[in-house]
C-alpha cells in the first residue's frame, strides 16, 4: 500500500465519470432492504460484512432492516489495494459460529464473482442453515462462476468503480455516489 498525493486523488475524481449519484444509491439500498426484510425479517440472521468495501453498504442497509439481527464481519480479498483481482486471500473469518445460522453476506460489488462465490461456499461448508448475499453493485460482464447474488442494488458497466465503500487504491471509499475510473488512471 502506498499513500497518494492529495492532488493526485483530486485528479482521479475530476477525471472519473459519475455513474450513480447519491440519490440513486439511497433508492437502491431501500429497495434491497425491502426485499431482504421479506426474505430474512423473521429469521434472526447473522449479517456478515465483507471488509473493507462493504462497510458503507452494510451500514446503509442495517439502518433500514427493522428486525432482530446480529452483525459480524469477514475479510477476504482478491485486490490487496490493486485495481485488478488476483487470488483469494482470507484475512479474517467470522467470529460467530455459522452452524445453523441464517447468514446474509453483504459485499460492495459483484465483479468476476469469485470472491463472493467462495465466501458463500465457505459459509455453507461451515453448516449455515441458509446463506443469502447482497451486493450494492453488480458489474455487467461475462463470468466464469455460476453463482449470482440474491439481492442487487445497482448495475454498472464493466469499468473499475469507486465510491460508497469501493476504493481506488484505498482512497475515495467515502464518496456518496458511484464513479468509474478514467482509463488514464487505471
Amino acid at each position: 500500500m502506498m499513500k497518494m498525493d492529495p492532488e493526485q486523488i483530486k485528479g482521479v475524481l475530476a477525471r472519473a465519470d459519475l455513474l450513480h449519484p447519491a440519490e440513486r444509491v439511497e433508492q437502491a439500498v431501500e429497495t434491497m432492504a425491502a426485499a431482504i426484510r421479506e426474505v430474512l425479517g423473521h429469521q434472526d440472521p447473522l449479517v456478515l460484512c465483507v471488509m473493507n468495501g462493504a462497510v458503507i453498504p452494510t451500514a446503509l442497509l442495517l439502518t433500514r432492516l427493522d428486525f432482530p439481527l446480529r452483525l459480524d464481519h469477514l475479510h477476504a480479498t482478491r485486490y490487496q489495494s490493486a485495481t485488478r483481482g488476483g487470488e483469494l486471500e482470507w484475512l479474517t473469518r467470522p467470529r460467530w459460529p455459522l452452524r445453523d445460522e441464517h447468514v446474509l453476506v453483504v459485499d460492495d460489488i459483484f465483479d468476476a464473482g469469485t470472491t463472493l462465490e467462495l465466501i458463500v461456499r465457505d459459509c455453507r461448508a461451515a453448516g449455515a442453515r441458509s446463506v443469502h448475499s447482497a451486493v450494492l453493485v453488480e458489474k455487467l460482464r461475462p463470468r466464469d462462476c455460476r453463482y449470482r447474488p440474491d439481492f442487487v442494488g445497482l448495475t454498472v458497466e464493466d469499468r473499475y468503480v469507486f465510491g460508497v465503500g469501493m476504493d481506488y487504491k484505498e482512497y475515495l471509499r467515502n464518496l456518496p455516489g458511484i464513479y468509474a475510473v478514467a482509463d488514464v488512471d487505471l
